[in-house]
């Protein structure tokens, strides 16, 4: 294929994580005509648009020239601005990220927040395949979470949907009052108590030993009691906060995503640990791994314009 032909039906996706930025091209039959990774230029805005930009033009030398490119970002376009809000990747803030990389590239693109391109792509042919309403999460170095509603995405008035990370931590004890510090300014946010860092601080909090939240998962598998009490405190607090989502928004499938997602254990304990705080006479829960694991995110970017 020449680069002068046109590719109307392909569909790109870039997701630009915080470490790592990965790109993809799907098929009109949902095959992987490209791929790529590149390191994320930390703290430099114009090289990180010129990573992304460079991500595209190197796969359509493969696939011909791209016009329809997903981006699953950190944070969210702020609709009256047109700028980033709420991004941990922190350099992004402020900045007119979409409208740049749509001049850098002479097209246009569309964005997403990373969670939300992670439940669409579950939705669309992942974990929840068929399911009319399904709430994503990302547990992993955040806590990030996307609300689809037959097929389509709920980003809400100010693009901040299912943004349930910094609320706080619903139904507290007194001990867990008043909550870790946040970087976002507040204490207690449900990102502090069960993101893999979060995993991490309780664990040294309780025990006076700082490890990785992997060390805690193996060890726990293990039968090591110290590092299962801090996956059952997790879990206990992961309970709630999703009992809160679901006396909202009442999903029918919950996928779990992230580094946590793969702690088997979660998919049968969470289910009963909810069911108390669920308002409902039916308090069965369904929560899945991932379909397509880290993958999610970058195929739910390719599926944007499909979404829309």
């Amino acid at each position: 294929m020449t680069t002068s032909e046109r590719t109307p039906d392909f569909r790109f996706g870039i997701d630009l994580g915080g470490t790592k930025i990965a790109g993809i091209c799907l098929t009109p039959d949902d095959e992987i005509a490209a791929s790529v990774r590149r390191p994320t230029p930390r703290e430099n805005y114009a090289e990180t648009l010129r990573q992304v930009a460079g991500m595209i033009n190197e796969m359509e030398t493969k696939t011909g020239p791209a016009n329809q490119i997903g981006v699953a970002m950190p944070g969210s376009i702020v609709p009256t601005t047109r700028r980033v809000q709420n991004a941990n990747s922190t350099w992004l803030n402020g900045r007119s990220f979409k409208d740049d990389l749509a001049e850098l590239l002479s097209r246009p693109v569309r964005t997403a927040n990373d969670a939300n391109c992670f439940a669409l792509s579950e939705a669309y042919d992942g974990a929840a395949r068929g399911a009319a309403s399904v709430f994503g999460i990302i547990l992993g170095t955040g806590c990030g979470g996307g609300l689809v509603q037959n097929g389509s995405l709920i980003e809400g008035h100010r693009n901040i949907g299912g943004e349930w990370g910094h609320n706080p931590l619903p139904w507290p004890t007194p001990d867990e009052l008043p909550g870790p510090a946040c970087w976002c300014g507040h204490h207690g946010c449900l990102e502090t108590w069960v993101s893999g860092p979060a995993l991490m601080a309780d664990h040294e909090r309780v025990t006076g030993e700082r490890i990785a939240a992997e060390e805690i998962v193996a060890r726990a598998s293990n039968g090591d009691s110290t590092a299962q009490a801090t996956i059952q405190r997790h879990a206990g607090r992961l309970a709630r906060g999703l009992a809160a989502v679901i006396n909202i928004f009442d999903p029918e499938i919950i996928v779990l995503g992230g580094g946590l997602s793969e702690i088997d254990a979660l998919y049968d304990t969470l289910p009963n640990l909810i069911a108390p705080y669920v308002f409902a006479a039916d308090r069965t829960v369904d929560i899945r791994p991932p379909h397509w694991g880290a993958a999610s995110g970058v195929r739910g970017a390719a599926r944007l314009w499909d979404a829309a």
